[in-house]
């Protein structure tokens, strides 16, 4: 597991390419994370399906409650089969563009 801290936000990637491992060691380190906007990078995971992405949906929910941006970044997906609760976008730059938006709707009350 790669981290990389860019300002507010946290990038979490997978270096190891087991998904089930990966997601919990991002759910056992929780904690050190969850005062960041967090973006999970899923890029190099191929054959996920969105039964396997609608598992980060507990963190996502739990961090949103935070008042902190939860993204996954993951290419090859149906977006629109995605639930409402999880933010799903397939690039980084979108990833940061999504937290971007979302810090100005919670300070403008949204």
């Amino acid at each position: 597991m790669k981290v990389e801290q860019k300002g507010h936000t946290i990038t979490i990637k997978d270096t190891q390419g087991d998904f089930t491992s990966f997601l919990m060691k991002v759910t056992h380190q929780y904690k050190t994370f969850e005062k960041h906007n967090i973006i999970i990078n899923l890029l190099h995971h191929k054959d996920l399906t969105l039964d396997d992405v609608k598992l980060f949906l507990p963190l996502s929910k739990q961090h949103k409650k935070a008042k902190k941006s939860f993204v996954i970044v993951i290419s090859d997906l149906d977006y629109n089969a995605v639930p409402d609760e999880l933010a799903v976008v397939p690039s980084i730059l979108e990833a940061h563009d999504t937290i971007e938006m979302e810090e100005i709707e919670r300070d403008l009350g949204f």
